[in-house]
């Protein structure tokens, strides 16, 4: 199935019909951003490491169950390519919580956003691209209020831009991981592999808080609301919703945490911080159409498209192999939380 074809899939009904999927992605958004809020109420009774501990071993529980994924027949380069996936999951996780653990959801999901953006626009090599460069370093710039980053804790401005350094080599992990392995299953494996990496972490941190079941509880709704619901329906919108439309969607995930940080946490944002966010979403969607836009011309002309898809470049982790497969889109090579 083709781009072309699933947004005709999802043209019955006219206008009405694309609803469907489309609130079927900002129901996954949401439920990522909610359960991320979720999360950091959790903290103070788990610790930043034991709630990804407990996010990321309800979620391999989960997948493991649904996706049964097969360990045999598999080569070293392709458990290689897990094993690099797994990891790249763990950081992101890992250095995302403990960003939002020291400042709002909102710039932090903002901040997390240039590593996909920057991958985006590096992928392209366009001029354009140097214009929503610009714009979301504006938007940096506001974000720190103005003058730096004094407005915000910059250890938690730090932890945000390595999760979205992880959040770019996930991407590209994701990607290659979906090629080697069928359906979800590398994803489900790789789940394993950083729930197992971080687990010694969160046991360290948090000990015996671990295992109370208030804890467990709050864990598990962690788990279901920032992994397991929102790829389920991500996956399902994407087989009626073209993949450049899907990307452009995912931009909006500044906004809807920040709203998340608000209700949950009673995080209110500065004019500067609100301004800031809109920026780096109107950078990410440019870059996004500037991708579609390149990727589109490449196919009309008949040119065999290698390295990044542009439609899957934000695309969050858990989503970016099966997006590419949905989409019939080739799989970036250059993604979701």
């Amino acid at each position: 199935m083709d781009a072309s074809r699933s947004g005709q899939e999802a043209a019955p009904g006219g206008r009405w019909g694309a609803l469907g999927p489309v609130g079927l992605v900002l129901a996954g958004g949401v439920s990522v951003q909610f359960g991320g809020a979720i999360a950091v109420s959790v903290m103070p009774k788990a610790g930043a490491l034991g709630i990804v501990t407990l996010r990321l071993a309800f979620a391999a529980l989960v997948l493991m169950i649904v996706c049964r994924p097969k360990v045999r027949g598999h080569s070293r380069a392709d458990w290689g390519t897990v094993l690099a996936f797994g990891v790249a999951m763990a950081g992101m996780n890992g250095l995302f919580y403990q960003s939002v653990a020291r400042i709002p959801m909102g710039p932090a999901v903002t901040l997390e956003v240039l590593g996909p953006l920057a991958l985006s626009v590096f992928a392209s090599r366009r001029a354009v691209n140097l214009v929503w460069a610009g714009l979301a370093l504006c938007g940096v710039f506001l974000l720190g209020g103005g003058g730096g980053f004094s407005g915000l804790d910059p250890v938690g401005v730090a932890y945000a831009l390595g999760a979205g350094a992880m959040w770019a080599t996930y991407i590209i992990f994701s990607a290659r991981t979906g090629r080697r392995f069928p359906q979800a299953d590398g994803l489900a494996l790789a789940m394993v592999v950083a729930a197992v990496l971080f687990m010694p972490l969160g046991l360290i941190e948090s000990g015996e808080k671990l295992v109370r079941p208030e804890v467990l509880a709050l864990g598990a709704a962690v788990a279901v609301m920032s992994s397991v619901l929102p790829y389920t329906l991500e996956l399902l919108a994407l087989r009626r919703l073209p993949a450049s439309t899907f990307a452009i969607m995912m931009s909006l995930e500044p906004a809807i945490a920040a709203v998340a940080g608000f209700l949950v946490l009673n995080q209110a944002l500065s004019v500067n911080e609100a301004l800031a966010i809109s920026l780096v979403i109107a950078a990410s969607m440019g870059a996004v159409r500037t991708q579609v836009g390149r990727g589109r011309a490449r196919r009309g002309a008949g040119d065999v498209v290698s390295g990044a898809t542009p439609e899957a470049v934000l695309v969050p982790a858990e989503q970016a192999a099966d997006a590419g497969r949905e989409a019939a889109e080739p799989v970036p090579e250059t993604s979701g939380k």
